[in-house]
């Protein structure tokens, strides 16, 4: 990660928020996270706004709270608010109560955030994006019991059963490629996800290889598996293996061959979990998220001390 920004003057309590959006791909780098947010706004101006708003939120309670002054400028108290913002306003609609719910679930993120740092410390292992599953996972599953939050779910956030066959084509392949990508923040948009895999390769080119190589891999191996070809091309089963490619491959490992196998192995892993997870919280309204991504990248991530030829970064 880049080096720690000093001092929050104004203009750096901006880069700090701003900072939060490229952290949900685990990135710091200020031209990174502008791509990142200006594709959240190409894929609708709802979605770049809950974004903000999240992002803001979460970064300005970590600061009011007195969060570690380095983690706030690096934007990683902002991040889980970002996808927050995202969900809700994906899954509830455009409504005032929406606009105070992901206001409330930003600041829980920070609150959650700070728990499960200390909680994680002694295993070496950091929040990555739990706190963002627990908050909006809580509130999307309880909505429909508030009338005054509850107006029905809108049509981009309404789950439809999927039993299309493997077959796979040239378009679905690039297709699934792009949205891999862009479905880490729960935008099925391919011009989103290439404006973000170009973000990406301003963060460096072992940043941009590992998401484009996760993003493959999670393409195989649903099809391997015989997943159906529309949920791999809509980049359902992939975008957690572009953020266990990114995490295992560029920011927690050394850069060797075999971390970078290693890395490889965890993508493919987080996608046949992304189908188990989803069977498991289907039955009760449940959401997947990132949860592949999280569970994948602190098992193996815990395992490395034990294994003589992986090594932590730094």
């Amino acid at each position: 990660m880049e080096q720690q920004p000093t001092g929050l003057r104004p203009a750096a309590v901006a880069a700090a928020a701003l900072r939060g959006v490229g952290q949900v791909d685990l990135q710091a780098n200020l031209v990174t996270s502008a791509l990142i947010l200006a594709a959240l706004w190409t894929a609708g101006w709802r979605v770049g706004l809950f974004a903000t708003i999240g992002t803001a939120v979460s970064t300005a309670v970590a600061m009011l709270l007195g969060a570690e002054r380095g983690s706030v400028a690096l934007g990683l108290q902002g991040y889980s608010g970002c996808l927050t913002g995202i969900a809700l306003v994906t899954s509830l609609g455009d409504h005032l109560s929406t606009y105070l719910l992901a206001i409330a679930g930003a600041a829980v993120c920070t609150l959650l955030t700070a728990a499960l740092t200390t909680l994680l410390a002694p295993y070496g292992l950091t929040a990555l994006t739990a706190p963002f599953c627990l908050v909006s996972g809580v509130m999307v599953l309880a909505a429909p019991s508030f009338d005054r939050i509850w107006h029905g779910a809108p049509t981009a956030a309404v789950t439809t059963t999927t039993t299309g066959g493997t077959g796979i084509t040239w378009g679905d392949l690039w297709h699934g490629f792009l949205t891999n990508v862009s479905q880490v923040f729960l935008v099925n948009d391919w011009r989103s996800g290439l404006i973000m895999l170009a973000g990406l390769a301003v963060a460096g080119w072992a940043v941009v290889a590992f998401a484009a190589a996760g993003s493959a891999v999670g393409i195989l191996a649903a099809w391997a598996l015989g997943a159906p070809t529309t949920l791999i091309a809509d980049g359902i089963y992939g975008y957690n293996a572009v953020l266990v490619g990114i995490a295992l491959g560029a920011v927690f490992l050394r850069r060797t061959v075999w971390n970078g196998c290693y890395a490889l192995f965890g993508a493919a892993v987080s996608t046949g979990l992304t189908a188990s997870l989803t069977s498991f919280f289907k039955p009760f309204g449940g959401h997947t998220f990132t949860w592949p991504f999280i569970l994948t990248t602190w098992v193996l991530l815990a395992a490395v001390p034990q294994l003589s030829r992986l090594e932590r970064a730094g």
